[in-house]
């Protein structure tokens, strides 16, 4: 903090019996275990070599919100913000970066500023929990942020210099959101997340679509948010005090925990995507700018996620089997119905946003597996799902961030979202499609990229269920793993899609021959996020050391000793069930690649020809010949044809242009929502028949009113 050096802690065994260490200006640090807070005469004791990284991680966030507030100094230079304030982002994110990696390791640290209300300070924790979702959130926003500094440009609709303070504000309140330690701070922190992220998404807020979407997204935000403060006042059992270490304490029922994970599950969902909580990410997705996507899709899900695994297996003491089942359901249900709505969209950005209700639906099968563990007392297994679904997590917001700027350059450079629109850009925009097929091959869950190796452990964890103490859950878990497997099968035609429709074939508009290749800030960005994609599919065993504390934390056990025995292999249980070696595949599709090098020098002496691709003996072929985004997924809508609300348009035989359109559309819309807001409309109206607009009318209610509490009184 300012004023010199941070202050020191000393570790103290827990339960020692004292007060925490008051620190400087206000702050009050603790170096605390899992569930006591720190205690002794601390001034009388050594300090540690060690410096406080949480008086620094504040700082840094600190440093988040002044780079905002110097955006609107600087409101409408462009130049200033964009090559100045946004890579001073990405720097501040890379040092928050260095300090939660310092911090997985180490001991909670704890503190509380005076801030908010009277009584109501801000408490704040740094464990390996808390840590490595801040190491989630800065390494992936500082991809982002390089990559808007090369984005954003005039006529987004908003001043730059006002972009600039509600990113910001995005970036600090989602890395105190991981940081808080109360329920009055986790929930003004959850607050201003949805507020700047609502309004980064309607940054072009002249266009009414754009409106709507963002206000969608704002309702399922506060909806969801009630269920949370419903879920804390559930897990403080009407002691008053909402510290999140007074709800550790408390000895819940299993009705009353049952009803706070409940809660949890619907405000988190709501948050996450699930269905049938997910119909504000396909529409808010393709209205945001793209950097901004990148960070809602990438990292701000991944809070979402956060607090369900603080709620289920910190701030409870119990996992019953039964909330396992429940997440298993939710996230199968949102991983099938995400994935096939993606391979039957037209258009780029909500294409990827369903293929993040997808990917949210398989980490919530992975975490609904670690709590079907725990409940049964199966830690090591607990430990695995959990592994693979925080690994999945790290994963996500690298691939799905470097997709959606890989979407972001196309768009500026085209012009154009709709996937009938494209095609060929590799031609003209070969650096981004090629930093782009990076993301879309570990979306697919092909090694030796980031998203194998979560799916891989995911699928291991499946395996290894026979265990179970129940065989009805012995008998479905196998289900669920085909299906999961299926689904991971559909992603991967998905990104053959996406990436073939858009970058590979013919132009089928002539003005793609104007497109342009990605600035230098913005291949920077994506260098980044590929660099992530790389590093975490081909250092699993180091990854997997990152994780190991906060399974330890969460379950009491981790994968961090039998990964270690593996040398070269990540071996999950035993060698002999299961292993795989990234480096061994990569060495392996390198050596093919020489020999087939070698041999074609060899047996063809190095010469090449040119001729035109085959073209099934027809040379005349146009781009409108090509398969298009709806044909590509006409097949995927004929199978799964009962998850989608298709509307036919048939031409008529008397058109002088008959086209034949189908639409496809989402149930819950109709079961659900639409429901829903006509019964609104409905209550609306008759609530509005008071409003008579004279004032003797008013009266007359205020009168009946008085009476009726008299009367209610006097009974």
């Amino acid at each position: 903090m300012p004023g010199g050096a941070p202050p020191r802690l000393t570790n103290v065994k827990p339960g020692a019996g004292v007060e925490p260490l008051p620190g400087r200006d206000g702050l009050h640090f603790a170096d605390d275990g899992p569930f006591y807070r720190q205690t002794g005469l601390m001034s009388q004791l050594p300090a540690p070599a060690s410096w406080i990284r949480l008086d620094w991680v504040l700082v840094a966030i600190a440093a988040w919100l002044l780079v905002g507030l110097l955006g609107l100094l600087a409101l409408r230079r462009l130049a200033l913000v964009a090559r100045v304030l946004f890579p001073m982002g990405g720097v501040i994110a890379l040092a928050l970066f260095g300090l939660a990696l310092s911090a997985a390791f180490g001991t909670p640290e704890v503190a509380t500023l005076p801030l908010g209300l009277p009584g109501l300070p801000f408490h704040l924790r740094l464990d390996s929990l808390s840590a490595f979702f801040l190491m989630v959130i800065a390494a992936a926003s500082a991809g982002v942020s390089a990559f808007a500094a090369g984005y954003f440009r005039k006529g987004e609709g908003t001043p730059p210099g006002l972009l600039c303070l509600e990113y910001h504000v995005f970036l600090a309140s989602m890395a105190l959101v991981v940081l808080a330690d109360d329920a009055y701070a986790f929930m003004v922190m959850w607050e201003t997340m949805a507020l700047s992220s609502f309004f980064l998404v309607i940054a072009n807020h002249r266009s009414r679509e754009i409106r709507s979407a963002g206000y969608l997204y704002l309702l399922i935000a506060h909806i969801g948010a009630l269920a949370i403060l419903l879920c804390f006042g559930v897990l403080q059992a009407n002691t008053g005090d909402y510290t999140f270490a007074n709800m550790r304490a408390q000895p819940h029922t299993p009705f009353w925990a049952s009803v706070a994970f409940l809660l949890a599950l619907l405000g988190f969902g709501a948050k996450a995507g699930l269905v049938p909580l997910h119909v504000w990410l396909p529409e808010a997705h393709p209205a945001a700018p793209s950097p901004v996507s990148a960070l809602m899709s990438g990292v701000m899900l991944k809070t979402a996620v956060y607090g369900m695994l603080r709620v289920t297996f910190d701030l409870l003491h119990v996992q019953v089997w039964w909330w396992g089942v429940v997440l298993l359901g939710l996230g199968l249900a949102s991983a099938l119905l995400g994935v096939v709505f993606s391979a039957a969209q037209v258009d780029m950005k909500r294409l990827l946003a369903y293929s993040s209700i997808d990917n949210i639906g398989l980490l919530f099968a992975g975490i609904g597996l670690a709590v079907l563990f725990s409940a049964y007392g199966m830690k090591p297994m607990a430990a695995l799902a959990l592994t693979a679904a925080l690994y999945h997590a790290a994963s996500h917001a690298f691939f799905k961030g470097l997709l959606f700027v890989g979407t972001g350059a196309v768009l500026h450079a085209t012009g154009q979202r709709s996937l009938g629109k494209l095609g060929g850009l590799i031609r003209y925009m070969p650096r981004v499609a090629w930093l782009t097929l990076v993301g879309a091959l570990a979306c697919a869950g092909l090694p030796p990229l980031a998203g194998f190796v979560s799916e891989w452990l995911l699928l291991q964890s499946f395996l290894f269920t026979p265990g179970l103490p129940s065989s009805f859950l012995n008998m479905l878990i196998p289900v669920v793993a085909a299906l999961i497997a299926l689904v991971s099968a559909l992603s991967g035609y998905v990104m053959v899609k996406f990436f073939g429709v858009v970058f590979l074939g013919q132009p089928r508009e002539e003005a793609l021959a104007q497109a342009h290749d990605a600035g230098a800030w913005e291949r920077l960005g994506m260098l980044w996020l590929v660099a992530g994609c790389l590093l975490l599919g081909l250092l699993p065993i180091q990854v997997i050391a990152l994780i190991d504390p906060v399974t330890r934390q969460l379950t009491g056990a981790g994968l961090g000793g039998i990964v270690a025995a593996g040398g070269w292999l990540l071996v999950p249980v035993a060698v002999e069930r299961a292993s795989y070696g990234p480096v061994i595949f990569l060495l392996g599709v390198a050596a093919g690649s020489v020999l087939a090098w070698v041999l074609v020098r060899r047996l063809y002496h190095g010469r090449s020809r040119r001729s035109p691709a085959w073209d099934c003996g027809f040379p005349w072929q146009t781009a409108r010949m090509q398969d298009t985004a709806e044909g590509f997924g006409q097949p995927i809508r004929q199978i799964f044809e009962p998850l989608f609300l298709m509307e036919r348009e048939l031409p008529s035989p008397f058109d002088a242009h008959p086209r034949y359109r189908v639409s496809i559309g989402d149930h819950f819309w109709h079961w659900i929502y639409l429901p829903v807001a006509a019964a609104t409309e409905r209550l609306s109206r008759w609530i509005g028949l008071l409003q008579r607009g004279r004032i003797a009318v008013y009266l007359l209610y205020s009168f009946l009113t008085l009476v009726g509490v008299l009367l209610w009184v006097m009974r």
